[in-house]
């Protein structure tokens, strides 16, 4: 695969207009960071909601599964809807989901309730984050590359200080962070109306069933499916991990702060140089083999050693996440946003699965074996990309940064 060097490295070429853009962009970019924080938000308050509601963990971890659930389904509608109505109005579609569904989240009153209401925010985010970058790119100064780091440092941003919000206001009441992140996004909504103008619609039409057919392709179905094993991985720490740390909101959110910081370094900063230096497949096969072996420490080790390793685990999932969406857009012929809808509907479901299936697995043996099945699943991931590794590697020429801007925006979790 063939990767950036260091002087066309294009982080390092975007950094210098970053702060030079229009409001629409910046109005933009703030709605993308309080989106991003959508999903870490729960994770400091999982205990405290369990015990407000009277739910277990598996009723509560079920938040993780709504939502990723139906972001799953959404992949093959978000194309669909914005190559229709416009980048700007699906963002504006998006925004008043998230608002309307994380206000209901605050007034449950009981874990189905609250179950339901994260299913109706899960949908109003993937038509969020779908075409935000996109709309970034649209309007940006100073180029694609510029719009591209701006884009990931929202992201980092956002998935670093969603437990921190989190932990702060949730430690006065589980309610708040679901009240709050509906004001934010409100303010988002207004100031995206205000500042953006609607971008150009696609020249052709999305279908519902592009993204499937794009899945035929042997290199996307690659990634796709170790992509897939990988999520269940990612998302086994980010939705069970709370329960096994056991600590106040506060303690909790600190960890999944330092969490979210090293995703965002690694993710933005470091993944590019070690891909430039050792290849796309190398660094994911070995990073995954890593993160199953921190994932058994993580088991199996004492309170701090937990700690430890659930920070350290940041550092592998950003460079995953880089890595599997480059891949997802390099190795396909289809239409970046196609081959990325496809790419995303599959490994989506890994993530509605984690968390629902971890708490199970505890309740069936003991509460070790969870992270030996997530290490299991890395290590699949990473057997994948050593089997596949021919289908995986990138025949064609480059990508060019303003093409890789069309769809990376399905990064995170990225």
């Amino acid at each position: 695969m063939k990767q950036h060097s260091a002087e066309e490295d294009p982080f390092d070429e975007g950094a210098t207009s970053l702060l030079r853009q229009p409001k629409a962009v910046w109005a933009t970019a703030g709605a993308s960071v309080v989106a991003f924080m959508g999903i870490g938000l729960v994770d400091p308050i999982l205990p405290s909601i369990a015990k407000g509601l009277d739910a277990s963990p598996s009723q509560v971890s079920l938040l993780f599964t709504s939502y990723f659930l139906i972001t799953a389904i959404a992949m093959l509608v978000t194309g669909f809807v914005s190559s229709r109505i416009g980048g700007k109005k699906t963002l504006l579609a998006g925004l008043a989901l998230v608002v309307v569904f994380a206000a209901l989240s605050g007034t449950s009153g009981s874990v189905g309730e609250l179950v339901g209401f994260r299913a109706g925010w899960g949908l109003g985010n993937a038509l969020f984050v779908s075409t935000a970058l996109a709309v970034i790119v649209g309007a940006a100064a100073g180029g694609s590359a510029a719009a591209i780091l701006l884009y990931e440092s929202a992201l980092g941003l956002g998935m670093a200080c969603g437990p921190l919000v989190g932990a702060i206001l949730g430690d006065m009441k589980w309610r708040y962070p679901f009240f709050g992140t509906a004001v934010l996004m409100a303010v988002g909504f207004i100031a995206i109306t205000a500042f953006l103008k609607e971008q150009p619609k696609p020249a052709r039409r999305t279908s519902l069933l592009d993204p499937v057919k794009a899945l035929g392709h042997p290199g996307l179905a690659s990634a796709a499916a170790s992509a897939f094993f990988y999520n269940y991985s990612f998302f086994t720490v980010l939705a069970f991990t709370p329960f096994v740390l056991n600590m106040s909101p506060y303690k909790s959110g600190g960890v999944f702060f330092a969490w979210g910081v090293l995703l965002a370094v690694f993710s933005v900063l470091v993944a590019p140089r070690v891909q430039a230096r050792f290849g796309s497949l190398k660094v994911l096969g070995a990073s995954l083999v890593l993160l199953a072996v921190d994932l058994l420490f993580l088991g199996y080790g004492d309170h701090t050693a937990a700690i430890v390793c659930t920070i350290v685990s940041g550092a592998f999932i950003g460079l995953n996440n880089t890595v599997y969406t480059e891949l997802a857009l390099g190795v396909s012929d289809a239409p970046r946003p196609v081959a990325s809808a496809g790419y995303n509907f599959v490994r989506w479901f890994a993530a509605a699965a984690a968390p629902f299936l971890a708490p199970k697995i505890e309740g069936w043996t003991d509460i070790h074996i969870p992270f030996v099945v997530a290490a299991a699943t890395a290590v699949v991931g990473a057997g994948i990309v050593w089997a596949r590794r021919r289908p995986l590697t990138v025949e064609a020429e480059e990508l060019e940064p303003a093409h890789a801007t069309e769809d990376s925006v399905s990064v995170f979790a990225s």
